[in-house]
């Protein structure tokens, strides 16, 4: 059995990734939301539910919120029913994408109303902020067009530039504005935030407290997301990291499923730029569970990267450097794959053993009946889905 080093283990032992609170509610395709039993009615219930995966775990200490989904009356009540349950609450998600007067763009809109609108919302989340004692203020916008000819390419820039700007003034002096880009969709022609140096640039021009989100799954097919990982540590702009998986773009699978390959990989640059354990980089999942039950999908998407960050770091980063300083093509090569194909999890099993943990969270999250007595307790009321 591979052996983890001291150092492995403590740099485990520091990891923590974020939930977020919609994973817990229902889900669909773009055709059907579909209902499961258990599924929790309101915000309360999904904290309770992401409280099970870190106490399987230990990986997931803080929940992140979407405004207004996960509106309530009194924050303060849910920061406290958070911290009963062993977890904090995390970033504040703003949703600028299911309004009728969206349409056509909020913090890009032609119309200045519009525009106020979105970012009084925006202010409305930093409010909630305060009280939920959250740092990061996350922004992705379903802004862009379909068709040649129907915006104002540049104008658009324009505007997001003045929105986000009133927004970012508005910030509290321990609070950041994190703006995540995606390649497509809604929009089909242009997406107003596509790539990381459409957001760079966006955030750059507001200050030191503007960062960019990198989702996993906002990428063109082919993309080296390993390589925009690098260069965003490198720039020092890496505010907040989405895990999810995707076989054609943003699916929201579970983290690993569809190039476990490339988790790795993007680990790896994780690690070689000073990104693991960085309290400046806030790492999270970003994903729906529409056809698996929602807590094992999120318990066993914390634990696949914990599985990859231990193999990544478990490269021989000198043989690694002497191997490209030398031009040793296949010798570099092969310290990357030995690394990558080590079975850790007989280790990380026995780690866990030795910290309390059941050796499988899996099996003794089933083992639980948790999810038996939310099904049985939770009947009547609205299940909360996409909206709710």
């Amino acid at each position: 059995m591979t052996t983890l080093s001291p150092e492995i283990l403590t740099a485990l032992e520091q990891q923590a990734i974020e939930l977020p609170s919609w994973a817990f509610g229902n889900s669909g395709t773009r055709f059907k939301v579909f209902q499961t039993p258990g599924t929790p009615r309101d915000p309360f219930e999904k904290i309770a539910d992401a409280a099970q995966v870190h106490k399987y775990t230990r990986l997931a200490p803080v929940v992140a919120l979407h405004i207004p989904w996960d509106k309530v009356e009194n924050f303060a009540d849910l920061r406290k029913h958070a911290e009963d349950h062993g977890v904090e609450l995390g970033t504040i998600n703003s949703n600028t994408f299911q309004d009728e007067d969206y349409k056509f763009g909020a913090l890009t809109h032609e119309d200045a109303a519009v525009r106020q609108k979105a970012i009084d919302h925006h202010l409305e989340c930093i409010d909630v902020m305060h009280e939920t004692g959250s740092r990061d203020l996350k922004i992705w916008l379903a802004e862009g067009s379909n068709y040649p000819g129907q915006a104002d390419l540049r104008g658009r820039q324009d505007r997001l530039q003045e929105s986000l700007q009133q927004i970012y003034d508005r910030l509290g002096d321990n609070q950041r504005l994190v703006l995540e880009y995606k390649f497509f969709e809604p929009a089909f022609y242009h997406t107003d935030v596509p790539d990381w140096g459409t957001s760079y640039a966006q955030v750059a021009s507001l200050g030191e407290k503007a960062m960019v989100c990198l989702d996993t799954g906002h990428h063109a097919p082919g993309t080296n997301i390993e390589f925009i990982v690098m260069q965003l540590l490198r720039l020092g702009k890496l505010g907040s990291f989405d895990f999810n998986s995707r076989f054609y773009a943003d699916d929201d699978l579970i983290v690993g499923a569809a190039d476990p390959f490339q988790l790795f990989r993007i680990l790896f640059e994780v690690i070689r730029g000073g990104g693991l354990n960085n309290p400046e980089i806030a790492f999270m999942l970003d994903q729906c569970h529409n056809v698996e039950e929602k807590i094992p999908g999120q318990i066993r998407s914390v634990l696949n990267v914990q599985e990859m960050t231990a193999r990544a770091l478990l490269v021989d980063r000198d043989a690694l450097a002497a191997a490209q300083r030398s031009g040793d093509v296949l010798g570099a090569n092969a310290v990357f794959m030995d690394a990558f194909y080590t079975d850790v999890r007989p280790a990380l099993a026995q780690w866990r053993e030795s910290r309390g943990l059941a050796a499988d969270p899996m099996a003794a999250f089933a083992a639980s009946g948790y999810q038996n007595t939310i099904a049985a307790d939770r009947v009547g009321g609205v299940q909360s889905s996409w909206g709710a």
